[in-house]
């Protein structure tokens, strides 16, 4: 069963448990998004037509009398705004005929393909950037396809549980050919800055084209890779620029990272793999012009679009191996 990437919100707003409790909460002003927890019910079953359609925060787990087995962890609305891979490995879009959302200005609009597909295309994978889901309507027949094709993360055996320290975490897509090769070059730089690797498990995606946020460009193999790091400053320090040299090492190969890690990616990194990025930011601003659906992933996306590059070298102090920062790299 796949697990779902957790969205990370701020603090919660008002909780709500309705179309018109979301509408107000999102007019209201508010330093957080409404806490949506409370939308967690089926709506409306069309067996005829092999349509469900649940509120945004129902779990997965719910469901599995209609869609024949447990589709996936976390809740309908956060694999929607992720595009997470189903158990097959194609993307959530695959298995969507519409969402309804509440956007900035308070109003439920409903999107599909054929109706409103710019808002569609921006809000299926774009990790609630346009406004938080009330709720999905999902097609029966592919949920059921994709569960019978499930093929099971490969998962690495380690020799020895990785020791206590800063976890770092990372998911990248790489084409299926050059994984093992990646995992090796992985292996030696984890050596090299001794971190230990904690988890490595593969699973193969398949690609789509119905989204604005693009991830599932080609089929991937994705790579999710957690390590630990010492638990101090210079530790993080170590542990990030690991994090970012094997992105650059999946580049290298021919792949990408996840969406969800953009906001741990460079701004380089991020414009090669999403070269549409800047174009999505700017269609949410149409969307939401004040910003005032900002949860963390955007804020960081969108600060990350902005920063100008600013190299930092990183040396051992004289003392005895802490590390300290040196001079601007030429």
């Amino acid at each position: 069963m796949p697990a779902t990437p957790s969205l990370t919100l701020p603090a919660a707003g008002p909780r709500v448990f309705s179309a018109g409790d979301l509408c107000k909460a999102m007019r209201a002003t508010r330093p957080a998004l409404p806490d949506a927890s409370g939308l967690d019910r089926i709506l409306r079953h069309d067996a005829e037509r092999g349509l469900l359609e649940v509120q945004s925060a129902t779990p997965w787990s719910a469901l599995a009398a209609h869609t024949g087995g447990a589709f996936a962890s976390g809740t309908v609305g956060e694999a929607v705004a992720a595009n997470a891979a189903g158990p097959d490995g194609q993307p959530m879009v695959a298995h969507v005929r519409s969402i309804t959302v509440a956007t900035a200005d308070g109003e439920l609009r409903r999107a599909s393909r054929e109706r409103a597909p710019e808002l569609f295309r921006l809000a299926v994978g774009g990790f609630g950037a346009v406004g938080p889901f009330y709720s999905v309507t999902l097609e029966l027949g592919s949920l059921a396809r994709s569960l019978a094709r499930a093929t099971p993360p490969l998962r690495l055996d380690l020799p020895a549980p990785a020791p206590a320290g800063a976890r770092f975490r990372i998911e990248l897509l790489l084409p299926p050919q050059a994984s093992e090769g990646f995992v090796a070059q992985a292996r030696a730089a984890l050596d090299e800055r001794r971190c230990r690797l904690a988890r490595l498990e593969a699973r193969p995606t398949l690609p789509e084209e119905a989204t604005f946020l693009r991830w599932a460009q080609r089929e991937y193999a994705a790579l999710f890779i957690e390590f630990r790091t010492r638990d101090t400053v210079g530790g993080c320090v170590n542990g990030s620029q690991l994090r970012a040299r094997l992105v650059e090492l999946a580049i290298a190969a021919g792949g990408s990272l996840s969406p969800q890690y953009l906001p741990h990616a460079t701004r380089a990194q991020a414009a090669h793999c999403y070269p549409m990025l800047g174009a999505f930011l700017a269609e949410k601003r149409r969307y939401d012009p004040a910003e005032r659906v900002a949860d963390a992933w955007y804020r960081a996306v969108r600060d990350l679009w902005r920063r100008e590059s600013c190299a930092v070298r990183w040396s051992r102090d004289q003392a005895g191996g802490a590390l300290a920062p040196g001079a601007p790299l030429a």
